[in-house]
């Protein structure tokens, strides 16, 4: 075997290859490699700077260290997809098909029969035979699913060169027979499901955690359905059952708001009222003498005889109350200090 050598590898594979008959499948390979060779062609990779290995129903690239990977990625994100669609529209609907593409990188050798072999085309081959990547090219509009390693992601694409859409790359785990790959995905990624299950995992499903996916989170331990099959019950068993729950205590009736409130008993007051000659000062605070009700009439002051009457010449106050107005004190109530 000799020596490893660094490459780009650039997989194709034809989608539902094996469902042609043999005529259609002679057809199919001639298009695979006529796309290939001109989509290569357009981007600027020499036919010497690449090395092709025939798969049947698909083809490998593998391209010389030399040529950029952005290179590379930019011809198979643009000009594939449209030589790809110059084709079919000439041929028939038997004739027509559809790609998955696979671009990683790493090391491989040619061992003495002449294959191609390695740990990273491995890795490639699974890439590209993942039913992940399947059910993205069924889902799409478009005739073709790009997926990229992780290490064509880690030091071409999320680097945001020119023609590389960094941002419609996904991260998705792509099932193999030898455990989970990551990998990224150009373009939305399938309904079918984003990762693969661990392996090893078995058992029922978590339990939701709460404002992660708007569910509301179950009861400790599980549930189950009740007796009508509506219902819910746990189904921890770490305690025996418990007598009937005491009843709540009933809340405290809130206060009254400021007011006189009638409801069919007495009157019942709330805040801190001062209304008129009869009623007193409820909560507050209160600064000098308090006079509850009047006595006597309105005290001596300017203008005014002793006895609190206006002399017999003078002009009548507006502001001081009448006789008829004034009412006597009632009966038990204080006077002035």
């Amino acid at each position: 075997m000799n020596d490893p050598v660094n490459r780009t590898m650039l997989l194709v594979d034809i989608e539902k290859f094996s469902d042609r008959d043999d005529v259609e499948q002679a057809f199919l390979r001639r298009m695979l490699y006529d796309v290939v060779d001109r989509t290569m062609e357009r981007a600027g990779i020499d036919e010497t700077l690449r090395l092709r290995a025939d798969q049947g129903d698909s083809v490998m690239e593998f391209i010389d260290p030399n040529v950029p990977v952005p290179q590379v990625l930019r011809s198979v994100i643009s000009e594939l997809p449209a030589q790809l669609k110059a084709v079919n529209r000439m041929a028939s609907r038997g004739a027509q098909m559809r790609l998955r593409t696979v671009v990683a990188s790493g090391f491989i050798a040619l061992d003495e029969r002449g294959i191609w072999v390695g740990g990273d085309l491995n890795h490639a081959c699974r890439l590209l035979d993942a039913d992940l990547l399947r059910a993205a090219l069924r889902e799409r509009p478009g005739d073709v699913a790009l997926c990229v390693s992780q290490s064509v992601w880690t030091g071409i694409v999320r680097h945001h060169h020119l023609g590389i859409p960094a941002e419609e790359f996904h991260e998705v785990t792509l099932a193999s027979k030898n455990g989970p790959l990551p990998a990224w995905l150009l373009g939305p990624v399938p309904a079918s499901g984003q990762a693969a299950p661990s392996l090893g995992a078995a058992g029922p499903a978590p339990t939701p955690v709460p404002d992660a996916s708007g569910e509301r989170p179950g009861p400790a331990g599980g549930t189950e359905a009740g007796p009508s099959g509506g219902g819910s019950a746990s189904t921890s068993t770490s305690a025996p059952a418990a007598g009937p729950a005491p009843a709540a205590a009933p809340a405290p009736a809130a206060p009254p708001p400021a007011g006189i409130h009638f409801t069919g008993g007495a009157p019942a007051f709330g805040g801190s009222l001062v209304m008129g000659n009869q009623h007193g000062v409820s909560g507050g605070r209160v600064d000098g003498d308090v006079v509850m009700g009047s006595v006597g009439g309105p005290p001596p002051g300017p203008g005014r005889t002793p006895d609190g009457h206006p002399p017999a010449d003078a002009t009548p106050d507006q502001d001081a109350p009448s006789p008829d107005d004034r009412q006597p004190p009632a009966t038990g109530e204080a006077g002035p200090r």
